[in-house]
């Protein structure tokens, strides 16, 4: 059997640990469509000390904090110039709306027909568990009568057979 990974790639101010068998798993569990080992901002992890949760639940992403609150603020306020820091961002300019407002209708009547359906399968699936239930019952009567009656066709079939060796035994002679 193929022996599990662990790899890291930074998120945020956070490193983000997945287990598994290959990189495509680990960008698969992170989300990511590109090739962040080949960017080199993925790496496979060996310190146990690291590897510890994820190994025990494989395919799970784990998040873990890469600074403590106040050195992930320090380090923001190192990336800033004071220059920036002083300048206030300009606002953005409103944009006119052209033509008539589009019509909510089409996608209200798309969210409705979504929620009842929702509905009714909920409502067919309780059915059945239903009918399930009582097929259940009916099986478990059903068994309980059957051993009852092997039970009592076995007693006359092992009476039936000390009566036949008997009659066999008195027939040889014996």
């Amino acid at each position: 059997m193929p022996k599990l990974k662990v790899f890291r790639t930074p998120i945020g101010f956070h490193d983000a640990y997945v287990a598994t068998l290959s990189r495509a798993a680990a960008l698969r569990a992170w989300g990511s469509d590109k090739n962040l080992f080949a960017r080199g901002m993925a790496e496979e992890v060996t310190d146990p000390a690291l590897t510890a949760e994820p190994l025990a639940q494989p395919g799970t992403v784990f998040k873990r904090s890469r600074g403590t609150a106040g050195e992930q603020v320090a380090a923001l306020s190192k990336g800033k110039t004071s220059a920036a820091r002083k300048s206030k961002p300009k606002p953005a300019k409103a944009v006119k709306p052209r033509g008539p407002r589009p019509d909510r209708a089409p996608l209200d009547a798309a969210e409705k027909a979504l929620v009842d359906a929702a509905d009714q399968h909920e409502r067919d699936v309780g059915e059945l568990d239903r009918q399930i239930a009582a097929l259940e019952k009916k099986r478990a009567t059903l068994d309980t009568q059957y051993c009852t009656k092997a039970a009592k066709l076995e007693g006359q079939r092992a009476s039936r057979e000390i009566a036949y060796d008997r009659a066999m035994a008195k027939w040889r002679g014996s």
